[in-house]
């Protein structure tokens, strides 16, 4: 069994910064791609920004430039440090994870449980 355990959200004001974290643990082999997507109220979930083991990075638009995803391979741990955040990227945000597990062959997708992120105006 996989887990995906996220920290770091909070209510933060206009300008300020947040940085997320998401350990994976469990019957790991190896992870191919961690990321972040986000879910605002009413609105579809949305990819934020995804990191492979080899370094290379994809973002949003509206996040590059203020958000920077990176990963620590030997702790199976994903981060998302955003800076200059703003009232809309207000939303909970949601780490995965596309890995490979230790017995099966398959890869598989697993989610952690959600982090809040609130930025006031």
């Amino acid at each position: 069994q996989v887990q995906l355990v996220e920290s770091g959200g909070g209510l933060v004001q206009a300008g300020g910064s947040l940085r997320l974290s998401c350990a994976a643990s469990g019957s790991i082999l190896s992870i191919n791609v961690m990321g972040w997507y986000r879910q605002a109220p009413g609105r579809q979930r949305e990819l934020v920004a995804t990191i492979t083991r080899l370094g290379s990075v994809r973002y949003l638009d509206s996040v590059r430039g203020r958000f920077t995803i990176s990963r620590d391979n030997a702790k199976n741990t994903v981060y998302l440090q955003m800076n200059s955040l703003k009232p809309e990227d207000t939303a909970v945000y949601y780490c995965y994870a596309h890995l490979q597990e230790i017995g099966p062959t398959t890869l598989r997708s697993y989610w952690g449980q959600g982090t809040q992120v609130t930025v006031s105006s």
